[in-house]
């Protein structure tokens, strides 16, 4: 079971963690437990180290320092009053490395992926024995492992590391022994490579550590435990009648968080396809609602559409030149060049003139991505490269399209209906998800738009 930040945000709320786990222990159920930082916590870890490396003073480490030792000791005094003097030890050994290392960072002028890493991880390192504690102050045996001592051994990608194979053996030979006598509370989002050097899994990426831990332990479910009821319809911020699904598909719930679904790390999902493990998606706050369930093979309904969801902050690059036509290798220079640069390409699309590619890149890879494709038209290999960052990606998502006549012909009529014009437009082979972009002031619109044409607010099972 993984909990996210707003799950463990302040003392009721893991309170309320342990009213959950608690039944099942007293069961017999063997639980491994995945907890982020508190809610808004690692955004605050980052944002000092940022501040730091401009400031003339220490004064933002020392008050940041501060107010962290304030709000844990607070939270640790209401879930483990027993425990206060024990856990505060350990807290306040890593706040003492953590002002050290923004300390180094003030002094050096210069933050690091490397150090970045290092420095985000606080936050579960903080709440992890917290929750910990709390569960034996209910009388329930329990130990608190970073994601090292836990055995998630990652790629050297700061910011963004994969669990390498390697990992299974480790978290099977770590976590497995201590489920018969106590709960491991293990910390999200972290790891290490092989060097011992730590690693982060992307933002959000206590889901993904989970799903490795689930599939590192053979468990029968994963439950990701956050604070809306499921996988929705769509996001319910902008489509106020928006569902929660009772279930998707693996492919399903991939091509969704992919395409902005927050309830989901995008890779959460490949470790529990791999062991065929059902996901479960909880809502903390809303126990007893049944969630959704995520599994391999998807519940067929009459409606084809299950869900749509969006990306903001991308950025649309177009590459153009009759030169491009028949000329082999093409692809492999646009997409050599964007790989060396590790711009990340989210879509892709290509007239069968062969005169026309168009990319969909996070708006954040813009600059890199435009720098690595410059060369290619001083050498004459394309004619021109533009890019547009007034753009939003919709995806449109439900294994009933496969093979089922006329559904994108209903989606850009209904966006026709409604003045609303694709830009460019992206189908897989799985047939699964059909992606487009549109204007960014159309993106809620067109949204609303689908949700609306394909009845999603209704119940419609088969």
């Amino acid at each position: 079971m993984k909990f996210g930040g707003t799950s463990v945000s302040d003392g009721d709320c893991i309170r309320r963690v342990v009213d959950i786990l608690e039944p099942y222990r007293i069961d017999g159920v063997e639980l491994a437990v995945v907890v982020s930082a508190c809610s808004g916590v690692t955004d605050q870890i980052i944002s000092v180290a940022h501040e730091v490396v401009s400031s003339r003073d220490k004064t933002p480490i020392e008050s940041f320092i501060h107010a962290m030792r304030t709000r844990h000791t607070k939270i640790l005094d209401q879930v483990a009053p027993d425990y206060v003097d024990e856990v505060m030890t350990i807290i306040d050994e890593r706040l003492g490395l953590l002002e050290n290392i923004l300390s180094a960072v003030y002094t050096l002028k210069e933050l690091t992926p490397r150090s970045r890493d290092y420095i985000m991880t606080f936050g579960e390192r903080f709440s992890a024995p917290i929750v910990s504690a709390a569960l034996r102050q209910r009388g329930i045996p329990s130990v608190a492992l970073d994601g090292i001592e836990a055995g998630i051994i990652t790629t050297p990608n700061h910011g963004d590391a994969r669990a390498l194979p390697a990992s299974e053996n480790h978290i099977k030979s770590r976590i497995v022994p201590l489920l018969t006598e106590t709960v491991p509370v293990i910390m999200g989002f972290m790891g290490a490579t092989e060097q011992g050097i730590i690693t982060t899994l992307g933002r959000s990426g206590s889901d993904y550590s989970a799903a490795v831990i689930g599939s590192g332990i053979d468990a029968d479910e994963i439950w990701i435990w956050t604070d809306v009821d499921g996988v929705m319809t769509s996001d319910p911020r902008i489509i106020k009648d928006a569902r929660v699904l009772s279930d998707v598909s693996y492919l399903e719930a991939m091509e969704l968080s992919y395409f902005g679904a927050k309830v989901l790390h995008p890779r959460s999902v490949e470790p529990a396809m791999q062991k065929d493990i059902l996901v479960r998606v909880k809502n903390t706050f809303n126990p007893a609602h049944p969630g959704t369930c995520i599994l391999r093979k998807e519940h067929r309904e009459k409606r084809v559409v299950k869900a749509i969801s969006f990306i903001e902050k991308v950025a649309l690059i177009n590459i153009t030149g009759a030169q491009m036509i028949g000329r082999p290798g093409v692809a492999k220079a646009i997409f050599s060049a964007l790989a060396e640069r590790e711009a990340n390409v989210m879509m892709i699309s290509q007239g069968s003139s062969e005169a026309n590619i168009s990319l969909i890149v996070d708006e954040s890879h813009l600059e890199v991505a435009m720098d690595a494709l410059s060369p290619l038209a001083k050498q004459g290999v394309v004619r021109e490269i533009t890019y547009d960052r007034d753009v939003v990606a919709v995806a449109v998502v439900g294994a009933g399209m496969a093979g089922t006549p006329g559904t994108g012909g209903r989606i850009f009529t209904a966006l026709g209906r409604a003045g609303i014009n694709a830009m460019m437009i992206s189908q897989g082979s799985s047939e699964v998800n059909v992606s487009f972009v549109v204007k960014g002031s159309d993106g809620k619109r067109a949204l609303q738009v689908l949700h609306d044409e394909f009845r999603l607010s209704e119940d419609c099972d088969e």
